[in-house]
């Protein structure tokens, strides 16, 4: 009874959730997606021995890549994914139609599966989170099975009340086949190349959209540069926005996600962003998402000075003055007779080594020893610079109760003030 409980507890676990061993490998391999994304790309690369490419044909698999990469950028990603814009019932049949022409599953799908990668990002739950590896993020993924109930939830219900996504999603299979394969085999047979719009405008012109693609998820989250934040991995890299069709600026993006740009500098390659202004001078998109100004360069800002505030914490800026210990003005001028100590703003600095050293010759700074040097630091002989002012804090050595002697004198005029004051 026992050992059948167990074995049914064991058939209940799923694959992706057991060691993947010599013996069991095959099971943890989604090999429909091994054909599809693998298999058929081999394929057409053997093919492509026999059939010879035309300049035609060329330019073609190139503008129906740039054509269908759009359909995954500007509609699954920022519009269905994160309603960073809207678009008129054309735009949206036209971005359904070009999506499913670079056979990544349906928008629904993509749009739900990105809603928890920007959720859970490195995370358990994230579907393709680089923590995992560069190559699961970028593949793997892809040819190993998940467990569905590992990946976070998000919420598509507007999607659900989208009229195209929905068709798209129910008739996915048909759409794919007419625009990934049909299409530009038709086209490319307007001149009589109907073999070679079907292997290169079609089979390889797939698989190097879903590359490209599969770059947001890898390369995005490991080359590059974050501005705005570092407490998750993605990154801004001009080469990943040359990949991708200008999704390479992902540190952004992640930061914010509803801003219909991922590049907001004019000399950087955003593609996407151009056409979506486009098709607005159009009319068909409007409501388009930008952050502030204002709070992108908070975000910016906070990240410098995060980094700054990094380096300083390298930085030996002398002992804290929490830590030094509390002289008595008498005890400063004692020890004073023995060793060149000047006081400066309450604070106790030893400078016997740099007596001989002084820029300003030993006199000027002989003169302050023993004495409250504030005014004569810091103005009173010579404005010394923020060099000056750091190279005297790794020569402290204590600080003066109540202060330095001009304070102490004018506590004690404050006493007496207010001795007289409660008199009267």
């Amino acid at each position: 009874m026992a050992q059948s409980q167990q074995k049914e507890m064991e058939s209940n676990v799923h694959i992706a959730d057991t060691p993947i061993t010599a013996r069991n490998w095959h099971k943890h391999v989604n090999w429909l997606n091994v054909f599809m994304i693998i298999g058929i790309p081999l394929y057409g690369c053997i093919q492509a021995y026999w059939v010879p490419l035309q300049l035609k044909t060329a330019i073609w698999a190139v503008a129906y890549y740039f054509f269908t990469g759009l359909g995954i950028t500007a509609g699954y990603h920022r519009l269905w994914s994160h309603t960073s814009y809207s678009a008129r019932l054309p735009l949206r049949i036209w971005l359904a139609a070009a999506g499913g022409g670079a056979a990544q599953g349906s928008a629904r799908w993509w749009a739900r599966l990105h809603r928890s990668h920007h959720r859970y990002t490195d995370t358990s739950k994230d579907p393709y989170s680089v923590s995992k590896g560069f190559v699961y993020s970028h593949l793997g993924w892809m040819v190993l099975k998940q467990n569905p109930k590992r990946i976070g939830r998000s919420d598509v219900s507007d999607l659900n009340e989208d009229a195209v996504v929905v068709f798209q999603h129910r008739h996915y299979l048909k759409v794919v086949f007419t625009m990934g394969m049909v299409v530009p085999m038709l086209v490319a047979g307007l001149w009589g190349d109907w073999w070679g719009g079907f292997i290169y405008a079609g089979i390889l012109r797939i698989f190097f959209v879903q590359q490209a693609t599969f770059c947001i998820n890898s390369l995005a989250h490991w080359l590059g540069e974050q501005p705005f934040d570092d407490r998750n991995s993605p990154r801004d890299h001009a080469i990943t926005a040359l990949a991708t069709l200008g999704e390479g600026y992902h540190n952004f993006h992640h930061e914010f996600p509803s801003d219909y740009r991922n590049a907001i500098e004019w000399y950087q390659y955003d593609p996407t962003k151009w056409t979506i202004w486009l098709w607005k001078q159009a009319g068909l998109a409007y409501d388009l998402k930008q952050f502030r100004a204002n709070e992108i360069e908070k975000g910016r800002l906070q990240q410098m000075q995060k980094k700054v505030d990094q380096k300083r914490a390298l930085l030996n800026w002398g002992t804290p003055l929490s830590d030094l210990p509390v002289m008595e003005w008498e005890d400063f001028i004692e020890k004073s007779k023995t060793k060149a100590l000047v006081a400066i703003a309450g604070v106790v600095h030893d400078v016997t080594g740099f007596v001989d050293e002084h820029p300003g010759g030993k006199a000027m700074i002989k003169a302050g020893i023993g004495k409250d040097a504030t005014a004569m630091f810091n103005g009173g002989v010579y404005y010394h610079s923020n060099a000056a002012h750091n190279l005297l804090s790794m020569m402290r050595i204590g600080v003066i109760r109540g202060g330095s002697e001009v304070e102490v004198f004018k506590q004690t005029l404050k006493d007496r003030s207010s001795l007289q004051g409660g008199i009267y």
